[in-house]
């Protein structure tokens, strides 16, 4: 079993990822405000200190630990922290997202270390932003000082505050979605004091509003946490920890995409390339994702060497790494490839007096094709013909890690560019069992992926989620429900029923024989299909599975249809000259 302790946004997410496992698990919190559904987690709250942690995780065999409590719950984190050392538990911290500290921000250190810079500051007049647990750390500056303080409009919030005996009247109350600005308008105080509570803790909204106000903001540091907890910062990293250390827990584990494998090996080979002191390599090297949180990825051998230059008399070096395609259980083609990085700078082999380097705003990473990877033949896919099938997102995502991997190694940003050659030794074949060719990738496969990560894929687990939604839609009572092959047709869809419940929508993938069925079971009054022109013409054909690995559009098709409607021969042979990536 699983322990996440929560209360936060990231408890939220950490719900999230631990129900698509479908096996129960523990969701705790202090307080009962949160309102949350487990579909299938047990919820209980009320605080624990480490004697009942520990026999609370003896009792229910808990075996992992998830912290996903607020970054300033210190005696939470230090509870969790020793149960898990006498119990021998890993911990995975699920951390919010900070943004640099920066120099127009007062930092302090704790809440002494505050008063003692506003005082010193000779503020006299202090909105606090630190939340009700901490008007007693700052009495001291209150009882001395104008001081309001913002809560949550709670009953236990104000008794609280007025335990403490702060005056009622300096008491501010929090509503979701309220203007920054329009509470330090209405107010005017001569500084704001807040905590790092991260992103999802609305720190950068309030440090925004006070500088444009030209007010100085106080900053209370966050607690560092304890060295053995396992950080992860986003719902993909977690999933990937929980599946590293309970492996069971999910029934199909998630896996990585090209792209994410060909940044990992491209940084593994920038970092070896000016590893001079021959230190010994990491085994995993930090990736960040499109949607900005880390995950670290398992990486090849490394191989470096000098080389005269096929261009002039320059010499150049090269490092290479590869990285194991790991699909997890989703069923890919590319699953165990290797994906491979070259990374080639020029040098100098003397001191000779040439000219120095020009350095420049940024690095240039030029990111280029090698073996294996495909060429876009056709437009239509967001990519120049004649270039390398490495689409936007991954391209992107490699010359990020690359630029962050030499900014950590302190490397200047000069002009000479770093060229960076994704390849896939086997790829040209592989891309024939593929639909490549026909969309005009020829010669390989494309470096693909829009997240990163790849969740499985289950047909049997896709199904019973349909049928799950259609039954919910149902017994909320639905007068109809709309079926949709996803996001971008239930869009359009939506328009004609904006007045149904979201739970009337479901979506069906290529599963509309599937769905119809469920929905025929289900004795489902009205029932409408939303379908865009692909699907609607391979389901005209009469295929209930319209997945493109088991039937593709008949062109011949839609010409017999277009004949025996009547069409003119313009329209026939408009159909004849179609290309099918465009419908």
């Amino acid at each position: 079993m699983i322990l996440i302790l929560g209360g936060t946004t990231e408890g939220r997410t950490a719900v999230k990822v631990a129900d698509e496992a479908g096996k129960p698990y523990f969701y705790s919190t202090k307080g009962e405000w949160q309102e949350i559904q487990c579909k299938h987690g047990i919820r209980i709250t009320g605080g624990m200190d480490t004697e009942k942690m520990e026999s609370f995780c003896r009792q229910n065999n808990i075996r992992l630990l998830v912290d996903a409590a607020h970054p300033f719950a210190s005696q939470l984190h230090r509870t969790v922290d020793e149960t898990s050392r006498t119990l021998h538990l890993p911990v995975i911290r699920f951390e919010r997202k900070y943004p640099p500290r920066t120099e127009n921000i007062i930092w302090c250190e704790d809440y002494a270390d505050a008063i003692y810079r506003l005082e010193k500051a000779g503020t006299d007049h202090l909105l606090a932003l630190t939340g009700v647990q901490t008007i007693g750390k700052l009495r001291p500056y209150w009882e001395k000082h104008t001081c309001w303080f913002r809560v949550l409009e709670r009953e236990t919030s104000i008794t609280l505050a007025q335990e403490q005996g702060f005056p009622k009247g300096n008491l501010v109350f929090y509503h979701a979605g309220e203007s920054e600005a329009l509470l330090l308008e209405t107010l005017h105080p001569q500084a704001i004091l807040t905590k790092e509570s991260g992103e999802s803790g609305g720190f950068s909204e309030k440090v925004k509003a006070a500088q444009a106000a030209k007010i100085p903001v106080f900053a209370i540091k966050r607690p560092p946490l304890p060295d053995n907890f396992l950080t992860v910062t986003g719902e993909y990293s977690l999933r990937r920890m929980v599946e590293k250390y309970m492996p069971e827990f999910y029934p199909l584990h998630s896996g990585l995409t090209t792209g994410t494998c060909a940044a990992a090996a491209a940084v593994a080979a920038v970092w070896d390339l000016f590893n001079t002191s021959g230190q010994p390599r990491p085994k995993e090297f930090p990736i960040v994702l499109p949607n900005g949180e880390k995950i670290d990825v398992p990486v090849g051998n490394l191989e470096k060497y000098p080389h005269t230059s096929f261009l002039n008399d320059d010499w150049m070096m090269e490092t290479e790494a590869y990285v194991i395609k790991d699909a997890g259980d989703d069923p890919d083609i590319t699953n165990g490839m290797q994906i491979r990085a070259n990374v080639a700078i020029p040098f100098k082999m003397d001191d000779s007096d040439e000219e120095d380097e020009v350095y420049g705003d940024d690095y240039n990473i030029i990111i280029a094709g090698g073996e294996g990877i495909g060429i876009v033949t056709l437009s239509g896919l967001g990519l120049e013909l004649g270039t390398s099938a490495i689409n936007p997102t991954p391209r992107k995502m490699i010359e990020n890690n690359v630029k962050l991997c030499l900014e950590r190694l302190h490397i200047p940003k000069h002009l000479n560019p770093f060229l960076v050659t994704i390849s896939v030794p086997g790829g040209e074949e592989i891309a024939k069992r593929t639909f490549n060719p026909r969309l005009g990738i020829e010669g390989g496969i494309s470096i693909i992926g829009t997240s990163g990560i790849v969740k499985p894929f289950s047909s049997e687990a896709f199904i019973g989620s349909i049928r799950k939604s259609m039954e919910v839609a149902h017994a909320t009572g639905s007068p109809r429900i709309v079926i949709s092959s996803g996001a971008k047709s239930e869009k359009y869809i939506k328009a004609y029923y904006s007045g149904l419940p979201a739970q009337s929508f479901v979506h069906y993938g290529n599963f509309i024989g599937e769905t119809l069925r469920i929905a025929d079971e289900l004795k489902l009054p009205h029932v409408t299909l939303g379908v865009m022109m692909g699907k609607a013409v391979k389901l005209a054909e009469g295929n209930l599975d319209t997945h493109s690995k088991k039937v593709t559009m008949n062109k011949d098709f839609i010409q017999d249809i277009a004949r025996r409607s009547g069409c003119k021969e313009d329209v026939l042979a408009a159909i004849r000259q179609l290309s099918l990536i465009h419908i």
